[in-house]
């Protein structure tokens, strides 16, 4: 008997610990994420002052669209309003064309090896974000 309590408690006080904790950070500005995307641009790619100057102003510029989206998209969420199809298929197609515009950009910036560095290093990105989302199928599924 007291063997199945003392491993009760265990179970109990292992399970909890094992929870995860909140998050507490305090997030980056948009400026302080631009800057830290150049810097680390500008060590993978080898960027000049200029290029560094271009992509920094392109990187702000989407990054203030993303913060509207984004507080577009929290205000529908506390008025419990749902997306309608109409809506998402705009939003996703929206999206697209932003990635089309983000690569024209980048590529009119950048040299060909350049730009031939960073199509790489956006596909191995594309690559481990679905890597992750078949992941988290799987653990659904089980």
């Amino acid at each position: 008997m007291k063997t199945w309590i003392l491993a009760t408690v265990m179970m109990i006080g292992l399970s909890a610990m094992a929870q995860p904790g909140e998050r507490n950070r305090e997030r980056l500005t948009p400026e302080q994420r631009v800057e830290l995307q150049v810097k680390k641009m500008t060590l993978e790619l080898d960027l000049n002052d200029k290029q560094q100057q271009e992509v920094k102003q392109l990187l702000t510029k989407k990054s203030k669209e993303h913060e509207e989206a984004i507080a577009q998209h929290k205000a529908k969420k506390e008025k419990g309003e749902k997306l309608t199809a109409d809506e998402r298929y705009a939003m996703q197609s929206n999206r697209l064309d932003e990635q089309i515009e983000m690569k024209g950009e980048m590529k009119k910036i950048l040299t060909p090896e350049q730009y031939e560095k960073f199509e790489a290093k956006q596909e191995k990105r594309q690559e481990k974000i679905t890597k992750r989302g078949e992941n988290l199928k799987k653990r659904d599924r089980e």
